[in-house]
């Protein structure tokens, strides 16, 4: 029997290794931990943003480490399913979307300000609220409203549940308009130029575009302030152990817990550092959601 060449013999064992995904860290596609983040803002600023937390990732984990940019919220989550990336910054809703659709999965740190967070109901040039005053719902009512992405969590679905707690109506009852801007510093742009007169904005965005000076405090005015609630959150897929052994999910989470740098804390807006998180932490996040029918499909549509 003719002796097959041994060049030969190998370079079909790379070429099957590679096309079906057996490659062990650093080889093939498998080889790649790919993460993403949930687009709250302008997506070339976020590029920006992750890069440099994925060269530190790649460093500290000793393995290829990519970001991969995603079109909106919903994306974030499918691709998290469908296992095309295995670690995601995720929102309160997404997260749980996330974790409920891919059994194992886990949320593995937090912002240390993430336990207690908060939306800003900001308006064009009404006056200015306070932050524990009742919800202003005459100054309010017949208003035209934009929410920022119809899966945000403090764009959407909490500010959505405050309205239909404080005034027993749906938001496109309460509103003359309702819109959805698709990110928080949209959101913030459209109420400081007037094209909408009223909108919900994750609190930490708005104090940011404030300081920047892309918006202005009399023009784009603070008139309620929500109750606290859990959200943003980093969420592993449990295919990492599988692809990159065990204690690896272990690693990651050591490794954003160990977060110190100015640069890479700002690119998650969390200078005071990462935590970790417990998936009972979201119990009351995944609650609204499902009585507000964000549940019923992750990643699906909105509520009723």
């Amino acid at each position: 029997m003719r002796r097959l060449d041994p060049d030969f013999v190998l370079a079909l064992a790379l070429l099957l290794c590679v096309t079906l995904g057996a490659c062990g860290p650093g080889e093939g596609s498998a080889g790649v931990l790919r993460f993403t983040a949930i687009p709250d803002s302008d997506t070339t600023e976020l590029d920006l943003r992750f890069q440099p937390l994925a060269e530190y990732l790649a460093g500290v984990l000793g393995m290829p480490v990519e970001y991969v940019p995603t079109a909106d919220y919903s994306a974030s989550v499918e691709m998290f399913k469908n296992g095309d990336v295995q670690l995601a910054w995720f929102g309160g809703l997404t997260g749980v979307q996330a974790r409920t659709a891919v059994e194992g999965a886990r949320a593995i740190a937090q912002g240390a300000l993430d336990p207690a967070f908060k939306s800003y109901f900001i308006a064009h040039a009404l006056p200015a609220g306070a932050a524990h005053a009742p919800f202003p719902t005459e100054l309010l009512r017949g208003k035209r409203f934009t929410f920022g992405s119809r899966q945000s969590t403090s764009g959407r679905l909490m500010p959505e549940y405050f309205i239909r707690a404080e005034t027993s109506l749906a938001p496109q009852e309460f509103f003359a308009e309702v819109g959805f801007s698709g990110a928080h510093d949209k959101t913030a742009e459209l109420v400081n130029a007037g094209a909408f007169e009223v909108g919900a904005i994750n609190y930490l965005t708005y104090e940011q575009l404030l300081a920047e000076g892309r918006i202005d405090a009399d023009t784009c005015r603070i008139v309620w302030t929500t109750p606290e609630y859990a959200d943003y959150n980093w969420s592993v897929h449990p295919r990492v152990e599988t692809d990159f052994g065990s204690g690896t999910v272990d690693a990651i989470q050591a490794a954003l817990l160990e977060l110190s740098e100015p640069q890479l804390l700002a690119a998650l807006q969390r200078p005071e550092g990462l935590v970790e998180v417990s998936a009972a932490e979201y119990q009351g996040i995944a609650e609204v959601a499902r009585e507000l029918g964000f549940l019923r499909g992750a990643g699906g549509p909105g509520p009723r």
